[in-house]
């Protein structure tokens, strides 16, 4: 095999390393595979800068392979139509996410700094080109390097205060830092000193943070979460309407004796446009009115539409709240999901997609229309609350950046999404660490619903809550006290200040290093 070859090949099992290392495989020792990549990027090949980028390139593909194989699943569900781009879609999602791993790897090749502060430049390559993953086009942070702890762990709690991307930053480092140790002399005392030090920062602070402890207050709502673990499959075909309604009204109604004064059901709980179920005479409007107590809220993921002003209408993927009132139900807010799922929820290619028999996965006879951008809601008689429907809780920030438009901070979050679509994968067990990351970035509690799991309550700092989990495939309910908010944390305040600080602080070596060399 030619030097070549095994450099390929090293390059994929440094990927794939570093996705095993994210729950739920929970491999953190495939940290170190960040050190690999590094040395792979600097290794000379025939043509360097084009070599670094391909072994980056290929790092990512393994990477992204491990994190997001799971995008094979919504294409199965409607197999006889779909089933066909399911493999395309796992290599396209795996080749393109990848670009940003060889820019990354470029860019860290092009700036040729030696000796043990390059350790810093490479971090600050990868954590800038896993920030622009992130932003470009719609975006798609899912499974970033710092979403490698498991959140609640000790070293997620520094999220609190330079955000998923400073942890990035800081958990590639800590990776690239091992490489140190094969070197000789000075190098690798410093490398061992790094690691050692980066370790104790991350466990010493998180410890300490953890050690204040939170706990909900006795008059607290009291919230049902409910999962109805109804096959994507099953869920969507009109005949099984009647079945999905009465599912979830009885483990609505059914539980503790003390009555919850919040139900929540997950997004998309319903086949079928919330307008249709609510009108008049309608007969699942008076069931609904039926199943909840005067001054209980039900809050639900929903389809919803509107009419345009060209005579069509509009589908929107929203969340509703609905409160039973002596007089029957009045809808008490809605918030429409603002950040949609490329192919999922809308087509970003348009008619071009069409003429090629691409459409998007959304069960409706249109794409989704994106709603405003985000603002915390105040429902009658519900503390102030920032929903998260499915996708938007990948993104770092969406609910402080919420905050300060609507002009004020929620108590809490509310995470409604159907990963049903991911099927029997990883991916529910991703999506919940990662929307757990949204809790220790803003100090806030966060209700997770989910169709078929994992569906739990997660305190302020980001643990869920003992005994108040419902697992993949589970029917059930669960009731648990909203925990209390904490108070603002440095990132809700700053946002990815302190993670600037870091790209700067890689710059300015990587800037120092090249006017050493010319000189």
């Amino acid at each position: 095999m030619t030097a070549a070859w095994r450099a390929r090949i090293l390059a994929v099992l440094a990927g794939v390393g570093a996705g095993l290392a994210h729950p739920p495989f929970g491999l953190i020792v495939g940290v170190a595979a960040y050190g690999l990549l590094m040395w792979l990027s600097e290794t000379d090949g025939p043509k360097p800068l084009r070599s670094a980028f391909f072994r980056g390139w290929l790092a990512g593909v393994g990477y992204f392979a491990v994190g997001a194989h799971w995008i094979t699943e919504p294409f199965l569900v409607d197999a006889a139509n779909q089933g066909w781009m399911a493999p395309f879609a796992l290599i396209a999602m795996s080749g393109g996410l990848a670009l940003f791993w060889g820019l990354a790897a470029l860019i860290y090749r092009a700036a040729g700094i030696k000796g043990p502060w390059r350790v810093l430049v490479f971090a600050g390559a990868l954590a800038l080109c896993e920030w622009l993953r992130g932003h470009v086009l719609t975006g798609f942070p899912w499974d970033l390097p710092g979403e490698t702890w498991r959140a609640g762990s000790a070293p997620s709690q520094a999220a609190s205060v330079v955000g998923t991307y400073g942890l990035s930053w800081i958990t590639i480092a800590l990776g690239a830092a091992v490489a140190l140790l094969w070197e000789a002399g000075r190098t690798r005392i410093v490398g061992a000193v790094a690691i050692v030090a980066m370790l104790a920062g991350l466990y010493g602070f998180g410890a300490l943070r953890l050690s204040d402890g939170v706990a909900a207050r006795p008059d607290a709502p009291l919230v049902r979460i409910v999962q109805g673990n109804i096959d994507q499959k099953e869920k969507w075909r009109p005949e099984n309407l009647d079945m999905v309604f009465s599912t979830y009204v009885r483990l609505s109604t059914q539980g503790s004796k003390t009555r919850p004064d919040i139900i929540v059901w997950p997004e998309g709980a319903l086949p079928a446009v919330i307008d249709d179920l609510l009108a008049p005479g309608s007969p699942y409007a008076v069931r609904l009115t039926d199943a909840l107590a005067p001054g209980q809220t039900l809050m639900m993921g929903a389809n919803r539409v509107e009419p345009t002003p060209s005579g069509g209408v509009s589908y929107f993927n929203s969340l509703v709240v609905l409160r039973r009132e002596a007089p029957g139900l009045r809808v008490t807010g809605y918030y429409d999901k603002h950040r949609l799922v490329p192919f999922g929820e809308f087509l970003p290619l348009g008619n071009l997609a069409g003429k090629l028999g691409i459409r998007s996965l959304v069960h409706m006879p249109e794409d989704f229309t994106a709603g405003p951008p985000p603002r915390p809601i105040h429902p009658y008689g519900v503390p102030a609350l920032q929903p998260l429907i499915c996708y938007e809780a990948l993104f770092p920030g969406f609910a402080s950046d919420a905050a300060r438009r609507g002009g004020g901070r929620a108590e809490w979050l509310l995470n409604v999404s159907n990963d049903s679509w991911f099927g029997a994968t990883s991916g529910p067990w991703q999506h919940l660490n990662i929307a757990s990351y949204r809790a220790i970035e803003e100090g806030l509690p966060i209700a997770r619903a989910t169709p078929t799991g994992v569906s739990t309550m997660i305190d302020a700092y980001g643990r869920p809550i003992l005994g108040a989990r419902l697992t993949l495939g589970e029917e059930g309910n669960i009731d648990v006290r909203l925990p209390s908010a904490l108070a603002r944390t440095v990132y809700s305040r700053f946002g990815d200040g302190g993670f600037a600080i870091m790209l700067l602080l890689s710059a300015s070596i990587a800037v120092a290093g090249r006017i050493r060399r010319a000189r």
